[in-house]
């Protein structure tokens, strides 16, 4: 986890990484110094709703590719939700959360995904 880590948290406005379990149990974070308000309790919440919307958006895009007939909307791998303040993009089990304002989404899909 560690050198994807130093290249998240080096995008603009990134404050935090965070991985989770098929569960949504937190199980490694790395916070930035300057955003201390994002502390343990915080990204395991985060983690249970991230777990909590891929399955509601897999369920969506199951639903809407059966009742349709179009495809290519499953399987869900990722999503970036987005605050009044911070956003976190999410790709499987690992996220990363940004300030709106210095936010660089396509950045971090890109090396999510890399």
């Amino acid at each position: 986890m560690a050198d994807i880590d130093e290249k998240l948290l080096a995008l603009p406005g990134a404050l935090a990484v965070f991985e989770f379990s098929d569960r949504g149990e937190l199980t490694a974070w790395k916070v930035k110094e300057d955003a201390s308000e994002l502390d343990q309790n915080t990204l395991d919440l985060l983690s249970h709703m991230c777990v909590a919307n891929l399955s509601i958006s897999t369920m969506q895009a199951r639903g809407w590719e059966k009742l349709t007939g179009m495809e290519g909307f499953y399987p869900i791998s990722g999503f970036t939700l987005i605050g009044m303040d911070w956003s976190t993009v999410i790709k499987g089990q690992r996220g990363v959360i940004f300030e709106n304002d210095k936010a660089d989404y396509q950045a971090a899909y890109d090396l999510l995904n890399g």
